[in-house]
């Protein structure tokens, strides 16, 4: 059986679901960069013929970890699911003669080697500007128009934002950001090849979005993301995924396969996903791309990734669709021939719907909760209003123990204040937003008190 080398680090879709697929194609060898939530070390030492994990100075250069691990298992292929990880085992993967995201994987991950390449291509986004520094930063807020957004060119789950109303506000937002990347980097939420990442910043303009043009149905957010692969260099979409509106300044809330968006619409969503990605010049990889939706049918790129979309987005497609993306790209990796979809597929091929919604201390109408909670997941499953037809799981692996404070919400924490992740399966997409939206109502009656004292804003 072939032998596989599959690098875990935090972020991406859920381990225990990623492994067990990799598993079912090869022989699979773990490497561990970080912990494995609880749970998951027993399936592992089940799934694999070897876990390893190096040591914080051993990792001191990765690549070379990677590549000497894989030779000694004879990987014919090295997988990774995790954003932090990404640029690194593409690295090794070129040095070792194997099939991966290539030598251009990091404009992928670097935001401003990212919006410099669709510059030179012409593909739409946000006007924005790389900065290293505060002197750079105020000077952008005067040639850029405000609003403006500050973000780590490096980092993910929209941790770091800031918003920059007036010129004025430039010493804070970057004073706050520059603290929550660093606190990022000790939970283990930073890029794990690049030395000075968290260094590294954009600004950019804040383009204004109009949801309500495009989806087919109330309380969806104005953006969506393409799904996809790259298959020797050949953009492969999958399906659409859309959003609930994001909580200040833009943390995603919740995540729905399919989104909700007619035939002629998805097609050119896709064409520009298609052009986004065509730019960066990536050869085998997953890609999870960001649209931004405006009025009048305008659309403008955020961003994309050579990695598939985190949280449950994997798993909501292998439910709604039938695909086993991780099990296609081992595949693809192993020089096999799987089966990719040959266009992007729609609601018309979808069984039901799917999404996940992330537990933030934050109500419906974006205020924070008015006391402490404590996270307790039997209780959301035994109160949650959701349809007859819909059915809810907790998955574990991705939130707090039982029993643990909900945190308060930062809003330049974004999701690192998380207290838990639901899964939900429902009749079609419109039902997912409802619950969803019933859910974070529900909430802050539904858990327990933590503490009497009230929550500040």
């Amino acid at each position: 059986m072939s032998q596989v080398l599959y690098v875990h680090a935090k972020g991406g879709p859920p381990v225990g679901h990623a492994l067990a697929r990799v598993a079912a194609r090869s022989t699979a060898h773990l490497l561990m960069l970080s912990e494995l939530p609880e749970g998951v070390a027993e399936d592992a030492a089940r799934l694999c013929a070897s876990v390893v994990a190096p040591s914080a100075a051993e990792q001191r250069d990765l690549v070379e970890v990677i590549t000497a691990r894989a030779r000694e298992v004879g990987a014919e292929a090295v997988v990774t699911f995790s954003e932090y990880a990404v640029v690194a085992v593409a690295e090794a993967c070129r040095r070792l003669g194997l099939r991966g995201a290539g030598s251009a994987a990091a404009l992928a991950r670097d935001k401003r080697l990212m919006r410099a390449a669709w510059e030179r291509r012409g593909v739409p986004q946000p006007r924005f500007r790389a900065v290293a520094g505060l002197a750079e930063l105020e000077q952008a807020t005067r040639e850029l128009s405000c609003p403006l957004l500050l973000k780590s060119a490096w980092s993910a789950g929209s941790t770091a934002h800031q918003i920059i109303d007036e010129p004025a506000q430039a010493h804070q937002a970057w004073s706050r950001s520059r603290q929550v990347m660093a606190e990022s980097a000790q939970l283990g939420f930073a890029e794990l090849h690049v030395r000075g990442a968290s260094e590294d910043f954009i600004v950019e303009e804040i383009v204004s979005g109009q949801a309500e043009e495009w989806f087919d149905g109330p309380g969806w957010g104005d953006y969506v993301s393409v799904e996809g692969a790259v298959v020797d260099g050949e953009f492969r979409p999958v399906c659409l995924s859309g959003r609930m509106p994001t909580v200040a300044p833009f943390t995603e809330r919740a995540g729905i396969t399919p989104a909700a968006v007619e035939g002629g619409a998805q097609d050119r969503i896709v064409e520009l996903a298609r052009r986004a990605v065509d730019a960066l010049g990536l050869e085998n990889c997953g890609t999870h791309t960001e649209i931004k939706l405006g009025a009048d049918g305008r659309m403008w790129v955020i961003e994309t990734a050579a990695r598939f979309g985190g949280a449950m987005t994997v798993p909501q497609i292998e439910e709604v669709f039938g695909l086993d993306l991780v099990g296609l790209f081992t595949d693809q990796l192993l020089g096999r021939a799987p089966a990719w979809p040959t266009r992007a597929l729609t609601r018309a091929d979808a069984g039901r719907a799917a999404g996940s919604l992330v537990v933030l201390a934050v109500n419906g109408d974006g205020t924070p909760w008015e006391r402490r909670a404590r996270w307790d997941s039997s209780a959301v499953l035994r109160a949650a209003p959701v349809g007859e037809d819909s059915t809810l799981s907790v998955v574990r692996e991705s939130s707090l123990p039982d029993g643990s404070p909900v945190p308060v919400y930062d809003p330049a924490g974004g999701a690192n204040t998380m207290a838990g992740l639901c899964l939900l399966s429902a009749d079609r997409p419109q039902s997912v937003v409802r619950d969803f939206a019933a859910l974070v109502d529900a909430l802050p009656d539904i858990l327990p008190g933590y503490a009497a004292e009230e929550v500040r804003a």
